[in-house]
């Protein structure tokens, strides 16, 4: 037997030896702790023995055990010991940081300057001003959502919970993100899983999304029913209605929700049966081209009472947002809101190519709608909102800054109630309770607590956006443009966002005078019959 067998096997033999030797010696107390141990790592060795899906433990028994220990807790490892303050992976240290210490009502002051390196290409920041504006106040940052044929308009944050459905989230999770908008008077997503008893327990405002699976108002073979639809829209904690065309951690793959987390709760809720997955579908049954898309907004729009209707999308095909922009001028139907994720997005499950690789990034999505409303002159009916890895006042500063209105945040509020970042939500085994629907785990949420925290997390972020505002002489978001956002683009160079990109004057993709560019293309393949383009080559 040559040697590298016997080291193999060494640890394995020397087990099965010591225990069958110290046999007779049992009378000596002081051994048993130590053939009992050895007797259970023989039984483990002949176990690995004997077992086909593991060739490291039936070539290392015992001793292969090692290395799925150490990789089960690699991700720990990594982020508390290895992983610097500022790999974002997908948030960094530092990030979270800025989260737990707003949360917590800690200051989040740092000394010593700067940990980022300002002269790599990609830095970025706000320029300031030589004559600041007096600090204004945070409460009056604010933004009114409804457009001309809206009813019931309701003054937004600029801050809100972005999309999370009960069920992705636990019980606990939803009360205290709730009281906390509650507290704070901005908005809370209830996700495309409906609206649970959680979400009214605390009576903060909603934003309902509505995805394809018209979880809380479908019928029994998964369409859309309008008599349920009302029943709930017309509640007057449900502030918007957000259609979910698609999201930024699986654009076109429709969402998951494994059926190991399907309580009995949460099947009465969306209306679906217990023991299967719920897999919403990957396209909506209640229209198939962009004029049904705004004839279904002008329903729900009705069905609601007037409320604001809107949708979130991350963008993929450009002509098939220029094809419902062109629905929005032959139909005369408006939505009074759209919110753009990105591709960095995703607080749920999804196969890695769609996280990694489909879908475009939340910035450029943002930017492309702006353009496209302004060039149309629609962009005054029309209010943006952007969400995608937003958790400081700078990234709120960042995305006003090049179009949007408002603000949402997902995973930010996540960690303010608790969340880790151990990326085990979808396992049912979250170990803070915040992504998981097991009692016992979830009980480690405390409500009132964590509720607090969402508070302070949204008002301190609001109050450094305040201080970063008069820094830079504004005295509300609203007057954030893209010439205040800086870009380095190489070590010697830096430029004004308002340089760096194209923005469209209003009307201008109207009159012709974009003829031969990117957007004049997209605009020609676009159809209002159809999301599928025009051919022009």
């Amino acid at each position: 037997m040559s040697l590298s067998i016997l080291s193999r096997y060494a640890f394995f033999v020397g087990c099965v030896l010591f225990t069958l030797l110290s046999v007779p010696f049992w009378h000596h107390e002081w051994l048993w702790p130590f053939t009992l141990l050895t007797a259970l790592l023989s039984l483990v060795g002949i176990i690995d023995l004997l077992q086909s899906p593991h060739s490291v433990r039936r070539n290392y028994p015992i001793l292969g055990n090692i290395r799925y220990a150490v990789e089960a807790i690699r991700p720990e490892i990594r982020q508390y010991l290895l992983e610097s303050d500022s790999d974002a992976l997908p948030f960094s240290r530092a990030q979270r940081s800025l989260v737990y210490s707003r949360a917590k009502n800690e200051s989040a002051d740092k000394p010593f300057g700067t940990l980022i390196d300002v002269y790599q290409t990609g830095f970025e920041f706000i320029s300031h001003s030589m004559r600041p504006a007096p600090l204004s106040d945070p409460n009056a940052f604010r933004v009114t959502v409804g457009g001309p044929q809206c009813t019931q308009p309701y003054s937004a944050s600029i801050f809100n919970i972005s999309a999370m459905s009960f069920g992705s989230l636990s019980a606990n999770a939803i009360r205290a993100l709730n009281k906390g908008a509650k507290l704070g008077n901005f908005a809370h997503d209830t996700g495309e899983g409906s609206i649970s008893p959680y979400h009214r327990e605390y009576g903060g405002d909603l934003t309902w999304e509505l995805g394809s699976g018209y979880f809380g108002c479908r019928t029994a073979d998964g369409r859309f029913d309008p008599q349920r639809f009302a029943t709930q829209a017309q509640d007057p904690q449900v502030r918007m209605i957000e259609i979910k065309l698609s999201q930024g951690a699986k654009p076109g793959h429709g969402g998951i929700l494994p059926k190991h987390k399907v309580t009995k709760e949460i099947a009465e809720t969306r209306g679906i049966l217990m023991g299967e997955d719920c897999v919403s579908p990957s396209r909506h049954s209640a229209f198939s081209t962009p004029g049904e898309l705004m004839q279904f907004i002008a329903q729900l729009r009705e069905l609601s009472g007037g409320k604001p209707v809107g949708f979130k999308f991350c963008l993929g095909h450009p002509w098939e947002f220029m094809g419902i922009a062109k629905a929005m001028l032959d139909t005369g139907i408006l939505p009074d809101f759209i919110v753009i994720d990105g591709t960095e997005g995703g607080t749920g499950a999804a196969p890695v190519e769609f996280t990694d690789h489909m879908g475009v990034p939340m910035r450029e999505g943002l930017l492309f709608v702006h353009n496209t409303l302004v060039g149309l002159n629609l962009r005054d009916k029309i209010k943006l909102g952007a969400s995608g890895k937003i958790v400081s006042a700078f990234d709120i500063a960042s995305v006003l800054a090049i179009g949007a209105d408002w603000a949402n945040s997902a995973r930010g509020f996540m960690f303010a109630i608790g969340c880790i970042q151990s990326q085990s939500c979808h396992t049912n085994k979250c170990p803070t309770g915040v992504a998981t629907q097991d009692a016992l785990r979830q009980r480690a949420l405390v409500v009132p607590d964590k509720a607090e925290r969402v508070f302070n997390f949204h008002r301190n972020t609001l109050k450094g956006l305040a201080e970063m505002l008069a820094a830079a002489g504004l005295d509300h978001p609203s007057q954030l443009e893209a010439k205040h956002l800086v870009r380095r683009m190489s070590a010697t160079e830096i430029k004004l966002f308002s340089q760096s990109h194209v923005f469209l004057e209003p009307g201008q993709l109207l009159n012709g005078e974009m003829d031969g560019s990117f957007y004049s293309t997209m605009w020609q393949m676009a159809r209002a019959d159809s999301f599928e383009p025009n051919n022009i080559a």
